[in-house]
């Protein structure tokens, strides 16, 4: 079993580093700014954040093709965000306003930009993963080069789901890469207290002929290694591949959820390992001057300064739109 991906040393030259960095950064920004909406009672419905998770949505966004499909569940706004979905209409989406990436409709749990791949943010537990392969299947058929790359919590790994998937895009050797974003719990539950193997995705692997790719999530330069060996396997007609990328959310499942069921050591122990703090380290380490890194962090949080105004600054979701984009025709009157 691959425990950890090969070392990059050389694959990243200083520019895509400072890419991750920053992607990092505004992933981080963006979720704070969403949480403290959500105390002001601005963002509407719930709201599952991902903060302490954002090497894994770095690290492929960055490797990814332009035209490469993304698929991932209600925890979703950094892997919008770093697709380059606009930050300013993703904001306005969280707060339901007409601005808003689907003009309010979809909130929190529900962002889509097919225009920058993101295919949609999937509520229900699982339910995307035949759909990117479905995804995979057509670009393989078009000859089109193109890879989607779906995103999962642990817990969907015990969904039929992920095996029905799985057992198919092995079989037909899809363009699909199955990312399984482990962060220790299905909601409230422990993910080991409810799986039989330890590593519920990468001990799973060999049941469909795949590689087992286990690999430490809160590493960027890991996960954007990985995520280029992976795209090019799936890319080159060699089939889908299953990765696990370990990690730990900093907050509870949602926000209405205190997560006071974590040991304060666990919590503690990962909150050493945070992959900003981390990666900050080793780029000064590798010689890149404080000053650049300052620059890059004021401009990660003035761009979700600029996106919290612009997302204040629009009007609410009008009633008229609650028809649009829901038929082929625009409306529902002529089922009527």
């Amino acid at each position: 079993m691959n425990r950890t991906a090969k070392d990059p040393e050389g694959v990243f030259d200083e520019q895509r580093r400072l890419r991750l960095y920053r992607v990092m950064l505004e992933l981080r920004n963006f979720e704070q700014r969403a949480h403290e909406l959500f105390l002001e009672n601005l963002v509407r419905g719930t709201s599952h954040l991902a903060t302490g998770q954002e090497a894994i949505a770095a690290g492929y966004a960055v490797a990814m093709r332009a035209d490469d499909y993304t698929f991932c569940t209600y925890r979703g706004h950094g892997h919008t965000v770093a697709r380059g979905a606009s930050m300013s209409a993703t904001m306005a989406e969280l707060l339901g306003r007409a601005n808003g990436l689907m003009r309010g409709k979809g909130g929190s749990m529900h962002l889509t930009d097919v225009t920058h791949g993101v295919m949609g943010s999937y509520a229900i537990v699982g339910a995307h993963l035949p759909i990117a392969a479905g995804a995979a299947w057509s670009a393989q058929a078009r000859k089109s080069g193109q890879v989607a790359v779906c995103f999962f919590g642990d817990g969907t790994t015990n969904i039929g789901s992920f095996h029905e998937a799985l057992n198919l895009a092995a079989v037909w050797k899809l363009p699909v890469v199955f990312v399984c974003e482990n962060n220790q719990y299905m909601e409230y539950t422990p993910i080991r207290s409810v799986t039989a193997v330890e590593h519920p995705a990468a001990d799973r692997a060999a049941a469909y002929g795949l590689e087992a790719i286990l690999v430490d999530g809160n590493d960027a330069d890991l996960m954007y290694e990985t995520a280029l060996r992976t795209l090019d396997k799936a890319r080159t007609g060699a089939g889908p591949t299953l990765v696990e990328a370990v990690t730990y959310r900093h907050g509870g499942h949602s926000r209405s959820d205190p997560a006071s069921y974590r040991p304060d050591a666990e919590v503690r122990d990962w909150l050493s390992r945070d992959p900003l703090p981390r990666y900050r380290e080793r780029l000064l380490a590798r010689g890149v001057q404080e000053m650049v890194l300052r620059e890059i962090e004021d401009q990660a949080q003035q761009k979700v300064d600029q996106a919290t105004r612009e997302a204040r600054d629009g009007s609410p979701a009008p009633v008229s739109e609650i028809e649009r984009d829901v038929w082929s025709d625009g409306g529902s009157a002529w089922r009527n």
